[in-house]
């Protein structure tokens, strides 16, 4: 946990990156708040996705109707809006941006990728001519799910500009939170494991999340067959015989066990 707060508060912004499952949000949510926590600073969390732009990040032209006319006025984006919150604090203040592959990464942030460089500068902003620079005590912690084939889109112009933390199935964690559960949580990991080496892609891999409910034993089947399942289903789509050996009615002898 240290390594990772020291690479974001070092680089300004950081990137949790892995398969489905890793606990990418939920580790981006306890960085967030342990760098707030004692402060008056804050967090807030954004979700990307394909049609994001940088009107929604930054800021645009938004028509409104006053009196009867129809206005335009340049409105700020979500960045925006954090910033000038963050700027009457003390402490840091947190972007937390879900999913933020999703999006075309260099056209939501536009002039921005120069600022998370030098975050002494002011530049002008795009459309207004506003200089604009990103407060000191702003951090950025982005989530990506290397399941997602866009993340090949990511180019390096914005990968240099984050610390990327790349997350693993942690199975250590799975046995520690069922050992209030009673739950026989190790012909469980076996079959992830299983699958996770028949799928021989960490891109790709099953995650434990899944799994991290007190309820896991009246669940299981119901999880299994309808997120599991779906998952592999997607993976193998043209490996039928490695898709059966991991349906719910062949493992659910070994995963009670």
């Amino acid at each position: 946990l240290e390594a990772w707060i020291r690479a974001i508060e070092r680089k300004g912004q950081g990137i949790f990156y892995g398969p489905p499952g890793t606990g990418k949000t939920y580790s981006a949510q306890k960085i967030a708040n342990h760098l707030i926590s004692g402060s008056d600073g804050f967090t807030e969390l954004v979700q990307f996705h394909p049609a994001y732009s940088y009107e929604d990040f930054i800021q645009g032209i938004r028509p409104q109707s006053q009196n009867g006319e129809l206005r335009y006025p340049l409105v700020p984006g979500r960045f925006l809006e954090f910033c000038n919150k963050a700027e009457s604090r003390q402490g840091i203040c947190v972007l937390i941006i879900d999913e933020i592959n999703r999006a075309n990464l260099a056209s939501v942030f536009g002039e921005l990728l120069y600022l998370l460089e030098y975050r002494e500068q002011k530049i002008p902003l795009a459309g207004s001519n506003q200089l604009f620079s990103i407060p000191k005590n702003v951090r950025i912690i982005g989530t990506m799910n290397t399941a997602d084939r866009s993340i090949a889109l990511v180019d390096q112009a914005f990968r240099r500009r984050f610390a990327f933390i790349r997350l693993y199935p942690n199975y250590e964690i799975l046995r520690r939170y069922h050992e209030t559960t009673d739950f026989p949580v190790n012909g469980l990991i076996k079959v992830i494991e299983q699958i996770n080496n028949a799928i021989a892609d960490p891109n790709y891999s099953l995650g434990i999340s899944f799994f991290l409910l007190e309820t896991i034993a009246e669940e299981i089947e119901d999880i299994w067959r309808r997120e599991i399942e779906p998952y592999l289903e997607e993976y193998f789509f043209d490996q039928r015989d490695k898709l059966d050996q991991f349906r719910w009615d062949t493992i659910k002898l070994k995963i009670k066990n």
